[in-house]
C-alpha cells in the first residue's frame, strides 16, 4: 500500500510537502505549519487593488522585508525542505519558488511553478501576460534568460522547448522536492533517508528505471546487497539496449562478490 496517494487531486501544497518531510524525519509538521500560518496571514497586508502593484508589493516584501534568499549550502537536505525554508527564509530554487507561489495565491495572484531542467522558476499572469521570476533573487526573467538556464543545465546545444514552460502540478512539484531531498541526503551520507526518498518516489513511479538504479546504489552503501541486486537486475531486464547496460552488468557482478549485511 502506498504511503502517500499517487492521485494528483489528493496531493496539495504546502500540506503534503510538510507531511512528507515529517514522515522522513526532517522537520516537525506543527512548527512548519505555524510558520506558514504566520506568513500567509501577514502577506494579506500587501493586498492592493491594482494587480500589478500587488505583485510588486509581494516581491518587495518577500525578498527585501523578509529577506528570503538562496541558502549557501544550496544542495543540502535543508535547502530542499519546504518547512525549513519557511522557517529559515533560505532555500533552493524549488522551495523558494513554492513559498513565493503560495503567498502569491493568498493575494489572488495567478502564480504557478515552472520546472525547467535543473531549476525551478515562478510565473505570474498579469493582464494576460506571463511574467517569470528567478526565485533565488526576485529578478524578472525573459525567455532568452530562461533558455540560458536550460542551456546551463543541458548544454549549449539544448533547445528551448515549449513544454518546459508548462505549469507544474502538485505531484510534479513534490516529485522534484523528493529528488532534491534525496540528493541532499546522499551528499550528507544519510543513506537511510535517501533510501526512503527513493522508495517514496518508486511508490509513484514504479517503472522508472533510473530510480531503480539509484536505489541500487543507495542500497549498496547500506550493505543491502539483495535489494541492490534486484534493482540492477530489474534495470537490465527492462532496458536491455541501453548503452550503459554493460556497466550495470559489471556492477551486478561486483555485488555478487559482496557479503549481505542486514540493517
Amino acid at each position: 500500500m502506498q504511503r502517500f496517494p499517487s492521485d494528483d487531486k489528493a496531493l496539495s501544497l504546502p500540506e503534503t510537502a510538510f507531511e512528507l518531510c515529517q514522515y522522513l524525519g526532517f522537520s516537525e509538521i506543527k512548527q512548519v505549519q505555524w510558520a506558514w500560518y504566520e506568513l500567509s496571514g501577514a502577506v494579506l497586508s500587501r493586498y492592493l487593488f491594482d494587480e500589478e502593484l500587488r505583485y510588486a508589493a509581494l516581491l518587495k516584501w518577500f525578498y527585501q522585508d523578509l529577506g528570503f534568499c538562496e541558502k549557501a549550502e544550496y544542495f543540502s537536505r535543508e535547502a530542499a525542505d519546504l518547512g525549513r525554508c519557511l522557517q529559515s527564509r533560505q532555500g533552493n530554487s524549488t522551495t523558494l519558488a513554492t513559498a513565493l507561489m503560495l503567498l502569491g495565491q493568498e493575494l489572488d495572484l495567478k502564480t504557478e511553478l515552472i520546472l525547467l531542467p535543473g531549476t525551478t522558476v515562478m510565473s505570474c499572469q498579469l493582464a494576460g501576460e506571463i511574467h517569470y521570476v528567478d526565485p533565488l533573487t526576485g529578478q524578472s526573467l525573459n525567455r532568452e534568460q530562461l533558455h540560458a538556464l536550460v542551456r546551463g543545465e543541458l548544454g549549449n546545444w539544448a533547445p528551448m522547448k515549449d513544454n518546459y514552460l508548462k505549469p507544474a502540478s502538485a505531484k510534479q512539484v513534490l516529485t522534484r522536492m523528493l529528488h532534491e531531498l534525496k540528493a541532499g541526503c546522499i551528499i550528507e551520507r544519510k543513506f537511510e533517508s535517501a533510501m526512503e526518498c527513493c522508495s517514496l518516489l518508486l511508490d509513484w513511479y514504479p517503472d522508472d528505471l533510473n530510480l531503480h538504479r539509484e536505489r541500487a546504489f543507495i542500497a549498496q552503501q547500506l550493505g543491502a546487497i539483495q535489494v541492490a541486486t534486484a534493482d540492477l537486475q530489474y534495470f537490465i531486464d527492462n532496458n536491455p539496449h541501453d548503452p550503459i547496460v554493460e556497466l550495470v552488468k559489471m556492477q551486478l557482478q561486483e555485488l555478487g562478490e559482496e557479503t549481505q549485511v542486514f540493517h
